[in-house]
């Protein structure tokens, strides 16, 4: 029963969304944080370390999430 109500709220696009405004965006001051790492590799990821590319995913993992979700029910 357990599984079945976890299973239910992974699968879930609010919940895609709310780890989106959450850990996708944070923290939001002064800008959000994955903008600012897209910007960073869109420059030529100049400086850029290992810590720096994982800090990347992992702001970014969230976004990709809801998109494959949305994907997924869209088509």
């Amino acid at each position: 029963m357990k599984d079945n109500k976890i299973s239910t709220l992974i699968k879930d696009w609010r919940t895609a969304a709310v780890l989106c405004l959450t850990l996708g965006l944070a923290p939001f001051f002064p800008e959000p944080h994955i903008l600012g790492k897209v910007r960073w590799i869109a420059g030529g990821a100049v400086g850029m370390g290992l810590i720096d590319w994982l800090d990347f995913f992992m702001h970014g993992l969230p976004w990709v999430y809801l998109l494959y979700l949305l994907n997924k029910k869209l088509f």
